[in-house]
């Protein structure tokens, strides 16, 4: 090797390492190369290759599952209200025969309303025309003259309709009895030769079940009436009804906290027999807005939704009769609550008379 040229060991060197190299290659060089780097390898193999639905390599795919369904079931729960299907409710009144009409005038808290129906002797009734007002007599800013003009109006119209005059009734809430502007109502029909009734709250509760529980849910069902000035919670027990009076739907306008009347509500309405729990027909001012929102075409009964569904409600009445809404609902446990767009305590009343 001393006697090489600087050239020749170069050279000489140079064919080491080739042969080195290639046997290398030959003898499991790529072996080793993979072994070099395993993790880019099997990376890229996950990337290409499907995985079985069960086979996990650091438990992340199965946490993802986990969170997938986790974040599933809370946006269930978010939404069971509007999800659940409500359950269809088929119930047909049966019709007058050859009837009478009778018309009412409902000197309510929140307005007057006008019902004029078609009754039998077999008290089977229809409602014929219905008219809805508003006043502010709860308020106590409604005027004589005010009161005069709207009912003068109301009698009018069910004369036009074919009611006889001694067939118009007049009947004031058991609510609108706490407003003090009330006796300017009751001073105003007396001065047109009518008579005025009252009804206590227990009275209104009987009257209104009157109304609207058909018989055959006497043993099944109960039922609400939101009003304005109070709430009645109605149900038949044996041959007698229970009818229980609390707050109504514009408790805030006494400063009374939506936590005190849930808590009222919740006891009055846990009083409902556990057996007669099935279906809760309701009625009243907030209950008409909860089935306007869902009412399908010009049904009679609609049920409503659950009372979380109802998430845009506007009026401090209507927030407070939702309130009202919910704390029965949580009571009583009942699921079904069958809103009648015909049925008003008023004819109830009507369906008493002899």
């Amino acid at each position: 090797m001393q006697r090489l040229t600087v050239a020749g060991r170069l050279l000489i060197t140079a064919l080491i390492l080739a042969g080195i190299f290639f046997a290398f290659r030959y003898f499991g060089g790529n072996e080793a190369l993979r072994k070099l780097a395993p993790k880019d390898q099997e990376t890229a193999e996950s990337q290409t290759l499907p995985r079985p639905d069960n086979q996990t390599t650091d438990g992340s795919a199965e946490e993802a599952t986990s969170t997938a369904s986790s974040s599933d079931d809370a946006s269930a729960s978010d939404n069971t209200a509007s999800d659940q299907p409500k359950q269809a409710f088929s119930y047909t009144a049966p019709e007058p025969q050859n009837g009478q009409l009778k018309g009412v005038v409902e000197l309510g808290a929140s307005g007057f309303n006008s019902f004029i129906v078609r009754v039998d002797d077999q008290k089977r009734w229809k409602l014929e025309k219905a008219e809805f007002g508003n006043s502010l007599v709860m308020e106590n800013m409604a005027s004589d003259n005010d009161i005069r003009a709207g009912l003068k109006s109301y009698i009018g119209k069910m004369l036009d309709f074919g009611v006889g005059g001694r067939n118009i009734h007049f009947v004031v809430s058991s609510g609108a009895l706490k407003a003090e502007g009330t006796q300017k109502i009751i001073k105003a029909l007396k001065s047109l030769n009518y008579v005025v009734n009252t009804v206590t709250p227990e009275q209104e509760g009987s009257l209104g079940l009157r109304a609207v529980l058909p018989s055959e849910f006497y043993p099944n069902s109960f039922v609400t009436d939101i009003g304005s000035g109070n709430t009645k919670i109605s149900w038949k027990e044996g041959g007698s009804t229970k009818a229980l009076e609390t707050y109504g739907a514009k408790y805030y306008e006494n400063g009374t906290s939506a936590e005190t009347v849930a808590t009222e509500v919740q006891a009055k309405a846990k009083q409902v027999p556990s057996d007669h729990r099935k279906i809760c027909f309701i009625i009243g001012g907030v209950p008409f807005e909860l089935a306007k929102a869902v009412r399908n075409g010009k049904e009679r009964y609609t049920v409503l939704d659950a009372p979380s569904a109802y998430t845009k409600m506007e009026s401090a009445k209507s927030k407070a009769g939702l309130n009202i809404y919910k704390s029965i609902a949580d009571a009583t446990g009942c699921n079904q609550y069958v809103f009648d767009w015909d049925a008003n305590f008023t004819i109830g009343y009507l369906l008493s008379l002899k």
